[in-house]
Formats: C-alpha cells, sequence, structure tokens
C-alpha cells in the first residue's frame, strides 16, 4: 500500500509502498477512500508538541473508508460497514473520564496519526471499539473533514455553552472556523466571524455569520465591543496574540474557548480583569464518539455544509506548505 510517512521532524513526508497492516485481536482494516489534511498532523511532523510521536510513522486522524478485515475479536458482521477514524484512536474505557462520558480526557488514550499509524495510507488498522460508523447519506468527501473539523468545533461549541441570541465571536475562519460559524448559529448564537482573509470571510457569511471582521484592517476587539462584546470567543487561529484579542473581546461573564494549540504558545490572563468580570478560560479538546455520531446525523439531516478540496497522497507536502500559506480556504481532502 502507498503512505505518507514522517521520517524525520520538520522534513517533507515520504510516500512509500508498505505493507498493508494485519489487524490486531480488537481491530479493524480499513481500505481509506478519504482522509482530510488537519494543522495537527503538521504538528506532529514538526515535533511541535512537548510528547511527540514516535519516528516514523503515518499522520491522518480524518480518515473515512470501508472495513476489510476483522481481528479475531471483532464480529464479521462489521465487514463492509463504512467507517470514521477519529483523533481518538482508542482509551482504557475504564478510568473517571471515560465512565463520565469524556473519554478525550482519557490519559490512556491513543491518538490516530499521532501515538498510532493514521490514515494518510491506502489501508488503516483502528480499535473496532473507536471507529464511528458514517450514515449512507453522507459522502465521505465531506465525512472526512467532518471527523475531526466538524466534531472539534462542534465541542468547542457545546464546552462554550452557547445558548439562543448569546453573541459568539469565531476567531480564524478555515478548516475549522467555517464548520464552527455553522455549529454556532444552529446553536441560536448571533456570530461575528474573524480572520485576515476576505475569502475567508465571505465563506462565512454565506454559511450564516451575522458580521465579519478583517483583522487585518480592523482592530476586532474594537469591533465587535461596538456589537455589545462577545458572551463566548471560540479561537481556532494557530497565533498566540489572538488569544488576547479573543479575551479582550469579551463582556462580563463571557467564556473564552481554546481550541488551537499554537507551539510553545503562551497566553498571560490578566487576573483581575478574569476576576471582577467573571470571565471564565476553558479549553476543548475534539469530541468525542457520540459527538462525531451527532456531527453526523445534523450533516446527513442537511444542516451543514462541508467547503474542501479534493488531493491525493502525493500532494501531501503541497497540502501543507499552502496550509501553512493560508492558500486554502477551508478544507483539504485526500482521496484515494
Amino acid at each position: 500500500m502507498r503512505a505518507a510517512v514522517v521520517t524525520e521532524f520538520g522534513k517533507p513526508l515520504t510516500v512509500q509502498d508498505l505493507p498493508i497492516p494485519a489487524p490486531g485481536p480488537e481491530q479493524v482494516l480499513v481500505k481509506m477512500e478519504t482522509c482530510g489534511v488537519c494543522h495537527t498532523d503538521i504538528h506532529a511532523a514538526t515535533g511541535d508538541w512537548p510528547a511527540k510521536p514516535t519516528l516514523p510513522f503515518v499522520p491522518g486522524h480524518e480518515g473515512v473508508g470501508v472495513i476489510e478485515a476483522v481481528g479475531t475479536q471483532v464480529s464479521d458482521t462489521r465487514m463492509g460497514e463504512r467507517v470514521a477514524i477519529a483523533w481518538l484512536g482508542s482509551a482504557c474505557g475504564e478510568c473517571d473520564h471515560c465512565v463520565s462520558g469524556w473519554e478525550t480526557l482519557c490519559e490512556e488514550q491513543e491518538n490516530s496519526g499521532y501515538s498510532v499509524d493514521g490514515a494518510y495510507a491506502e489501508y488503516a488498522v483502528a480499535h473496532a471499539r473507536y471507529v464511528v460508523r458514517v450514515p449512507d447519506e453522507i459522502s465521505s468527501f465531506d465525512a472526512a473533514p467532518l471527523t475531526c473539523a466538524g466534531v472539534t468545533t462542534y465541542k468547542a461549541v457545546k464546552v462554550g455553552g452557547v445558548t439562543p441570541t448569546q453573541r459568539v465571536a469565531i476567531f480564524g475562519v478555515g478548516g475549522l472556523g467555517h464548520m464552527a460559524v455553522q455549529y454556532a448559529k444552529i446553536a441560536g448564537g448571533f456570530v461575528t466571524a474573524v480572520d485576515i482573509d476576505d475569502g475567508k470571510l465571505d465563506l462565512a457569511r454565506e454559511l450564516g455569520a451575522d458580521h465579519t471582521v478583517n483583522s487585518s484592517t480592523t482592530d476586532p476587539v474594537e469591533a465587535i465591543a461596538a456589537l455589545g462584546g462577545a458572551d463566548v470567543a471560540i479561537v481556532l487561529a494557530v497565533i498566540p496574540s489572538v488569544f488576547d484579542q479573543a479575551f479582550r473581546s469579551l463582556r462580563r461573564g463571557g467564556r473564552l474557548v481554546c481550541v488551537s494549540m499554537p507551539a510553545d504558545g503562551v497566553f498571560p490572563i490578566p487576573i483581575f480583569e478574569t476576576v471582577v468580570g467573571g470571565i471564565s478560560v476553558l479549553g476543548s479538546i475534539v469530541g468525542t464518539r457520540k459527538d462525531l455520531r451527532e456531527v453526523f446525523a445534523l450533516h446527513a439531516a442537511g444542516r451543514t455544509t462541508v467547503s474542501a478540496v479534493s488531493r491525493t497522497i502525493d500532494d501531501v507536502n503541497e497540502c501543507f506548505a499552502d496550509l501553512l500559506a493560508g492558500r486554502v480556504t477551508a478544507r483539504q481532502v485526500i482521496e484515494f
């Protein structure tokens, strides 16, 4: 099988011919149809974060494909099922986090394309209990971005506690942000989208944003204050200074939801303003299998739209370059 492999941090990926992996007892073998390209894949390939993947490895955690083989402890009825391989590759299933519905906080979790090989390959193995069935109404092309960009921003809107008529500021409109706009609207929020790219802001308006701010020409803090301030600010941009902008855009009692993780990013929180203003600062990390099922259900019902362009596995390094340069309006999807 052909797979894109990280052999050295910070170096281009190499497309190699590798043996098709055999599923372990609790695993399934998935013939991949699509895999979305996420900024987390770049963090993995450059070794940005303190806990680094073990080299060499195959990135990819927005994979969608069909089960072609099952392990000895997996029912044969799973054969032929179309499933998504998400960031949460597996968890212990027994800790307080797992049993309380927060499996994404499990300290024993494995992550697809990071601690275990992912879906930048023609075949991938995954834990049978942690792949999620893709409804027939959703194309594999759309399902790929929903598997991370969708479920991550859906969870962020949940964590932010968005309720009808609340003002929501989305900082960073791209692969994640264009989905965040839609989920905030579904929750009943009035949405302001913030970005430095007019094309991305045009997309945000098409998807329902009530207001847009180009932060390269307009101070987003002042613009959002003029609208009454944000009840919830969700940060999806990977620039540390944006976190401060989002914090200062909040009205009293507001919630800052941190999603993106810039390499070596530090966000100094002003204690006085936080206490006096009753501000909450929250971290939101992807979503659970339940969240992903809900994301799929919304899309199958026609409530959301995915904006993406098609790429091939041979384009992987170009995909990374385009993403880093801001040349991609929303998501890129590798099709096999």
